[in-house]
């Protein structure tokens, strides 16, 4: 039985040249913003180790020169305090405590994923004029479907982005949360259902990355992967036409029957997108006879609908409007009917 651990211990090692070909993609990223994070994290991480490491060296030093076996080392039973030792121990950690808040909070800013790009890369500053491309996310059970407005296509586990230009994601979620990554472009950003979240990125060197939720959503959670191409702009305009030359059309009646949870689909691109879909997925009424909730959220700014409530009449008397704190006020307005094209007058 002695031989069993040499063995494992064998395999092990034996298997270490297999992590060769391993990427490290979080320490190499090919976007800028990804980049400035990276090096975040391995500014922070420095700051930390100037403390941590002294202090586990100290750590042992301290346990071999003060072993009971060394009878040269000073013992005096008497000490209690050091003001030079004190201030060694305090200073240096709130200096790095300071150093590292004054960096997290400008990295914030800066870092900020509703902030639009100042720059491409190091060095070089987003060209004025330059118009971003808009990518709408939308998270779905358990795929991702990208929309173009721009240039009216859609594709499904897959997108694609001109290098060097500024990139500018609406992200949503059909059903539950899910988080948005692709590790060379930029950090994880939430998708939510009826809500809309931005994150702007570059991705500057072509090739083709792993995009993922990094949230876990379900059965079908593990196998919710895309593929991120990265292309001149050359490249992007054929696979652009690429999807315009697909004979399938993102209708709303086809996103429906997509939205409806599935694994492991393959890539599908779609010549043309119906009008608004991405902003009636984000208001919850794709189908034909929901109210949005834009137009919801309209009706409770004015009020509500119906019958008004005690707070909500038109009309009150002077002594009433006082005790309510309603003095100098306009009076409240409420929806009392609505009305449509095809239905006429609704109460």
């Amino acid at each position: 039985m002695s031989s069993l651990p040499r063995l494992r211990g064998l395999i092990l090692i034996a298997a270490l040249p297999l992590l060769a070909g391993c990427n490290a993609v979080l320490l190499s990223p090919s976007g800028d913003i990804a980049v400035q994070q990276r090096n975040l994290i391995i500014i922070s991480t420095g700051l930390m180790l100037l403390i941590i490491v002294p202090v586990i060296f100290l750590t042992f030093l301290f346990a071999w020169r003060y072993r009971a076996s060394n009878k040269d080392a000073h013992y005096d039973p008497e000490w209690n305090h050091s003001t030079m030792l004190e201030l060694l121990i305090w200073a240096a950690p709130l200096l790095i405590i300071i150093a590292l808040g004054a960096l997290t909070w400008v990295s914030t800013h800066q870092l900020d994923p509703y902030r639009p790009l100042a720059r491409l890369s190091e060095g070089r500053e987003v060209p004025a004029g330059t118009k971003p491309l808009v990518v709408e996310v939308v998270a779905l059970d358990w795929k991702w479907l990208f929309l173009y407005p721009e240039q009216g296509v859609a594709a499904v586990n897959e997108m694609a982005a001109p290098v060097d230009r500024p990139i500018q994601f609406k992200i949503t979620s059909s059903s539950v949360m899910n988080s948005f990554f692709v590790p060379a472009l930029a950090g994880q950003i939430y998708a939510m259902p009826g809500m809309q979240t931005t994150l702007h990125a570059v991705i500057n060197h072509p090739g083709e990355y792993e995009g993922l939720s990094a949230n876990f959503s379900g059965p079908g959670f593990s196998a919710m992967r895309f593929k991120f191409h990265g292309l001149d702009q050359q490249g992007f305009d054929k696979w652009v036409a690429d999807a315009r030359a697909s004979s399938t059309t993102l209708s709303r009646g086809a996103y429906l029957k997509l939205e409806q949870p599935s694994e492991r689909n393959p890539v599908q691109r779609y010549a043309s997108v119906a009008p608004g879909l991405f902003d009636a997925i984000v208001n919850r009424c794709v189908e034909g006879n929901r109210m949005c909730m834009k137009d919801a959220m309209a009706i409770d700014s004015q009020g509500g609908l119906g019958i008004p409530g005690a707070l909500n009449i038109t009309s009150l008397d002077a002594e009433t409007r006082e005790r309510l704190g309603l003095s100098g006020t306009p009076p409240r307005k409420y929806v009392g009917s609505m009305c449509t094209s095809s239905q006429g007058l609704v109460l």
